[in-house]
């Protein structure tokens, strides 16, 4: 017990050194207004990485009855259930009521990853898509590629394009496609690195449905930022992020 208990203090006096108070302080003062006393709870989580939460997205293209009843093991159970107006069979996503991360699965070129970490709320726009065989299909912002991967899971578009304009992330991007989506089906997933706030004008009307995860502010990495400067910098550029969004949405 005690030496679970200093490795526990350990741990904790790491990730606070971790924290970097220039962000913490912007939080403080920008969120005590928007949330009220509803930040004291959302900063105890934002603050301590231990207590996320990480939902395993199964992919079927790479089937494992082995990961699934390991995962019922460790206590995991289906992250949607019940009448919802659209959850596809083939969309298996587990959540565990207990905070903690499942391993993640390192790129092997030419390997298929049997599972996605990812929010499980990130599933929810996806549900809302309600994306349906044959459909033409546009992930706008889809780095690094959860999105596009569920979507996947769901239902075969017709034409799936995803863009991601940032250079990095768009590699990103499409090692996430490559880890996922076998041949001859990767073929057929068109991936782009175009300005978002222009396709709108060099495909007008071309696709059936559009997810739009719009660039963020990101606050949980940023408040975990080494370098001052470069978190100094990201806080006023996140006040630009609105207009983007609305751009991009637009």
């Amino acid at each position: 017990f005690l030496l679970s208990l200093k490795l526990e203090n350990k741990t904790k006096g790491k990730l606070q050194k971790q924290i970097c108070q220039v962000v913490l302080d912007h939080f403080e003062k920008e969120y005590t207004t928007e949330l009220g006393d509803t930040w004291t709870g959302v900063r105890d989580v934002l603050t301590h990485p231990l207590c996320w939460q990480y939902a395993v997205l199964l992919n079927k293209f790479s089937q494992s009855a082995e990961l699934e009843n390991t995962l019922h093991v460790k206590g995991y159970h289906p992250a949607f259930q019940g009448p919802l107006p659209y959850l596809p069979a083939s969309l298996k996503c587990y959540i565990k009521r207990t905070p903690g991360r499942f391993p993640a699965q390192k790129h092997q070129a030419g390997k298929l990853k049997e599972y996605y970490l990812l929010n499980a709320a990130s599933l929810l726009p996806v549900l809302a898509l309600e994306v349906k065989d044959g459909e033409d299909v546009l992930d706008l912002c889809a780095a690094p590629g959860g999105k596009s991967v569920a979507i996947l899971q769901c239902a075969y578009p017709g034409n799936f394009h995803c863009n991601e304009y940032d250079d990095l992330r768009s590699r990103w991007l499409k090692q996430t496609m490559e880890s996922f989506i076998p041949d001859p089906l990767i073929n057929l997933v068109t991936v782009s690195q175009l300005d978002g706030r222009q396709i709108g004008d060099l495909k007008p009307e071309l696709y059936d449905k559009v997810l739009v995860d719009a660039p963020c502010s990101n606050d949980r990495s940023w408040l975990f930022s080494s370098d001052i400067q470069q978190a100094t910098l990201r806080l006023i550029q996140r006040k630009e992020l609105s207009s983007l969004q609305f751009q991009l949405l637009r």
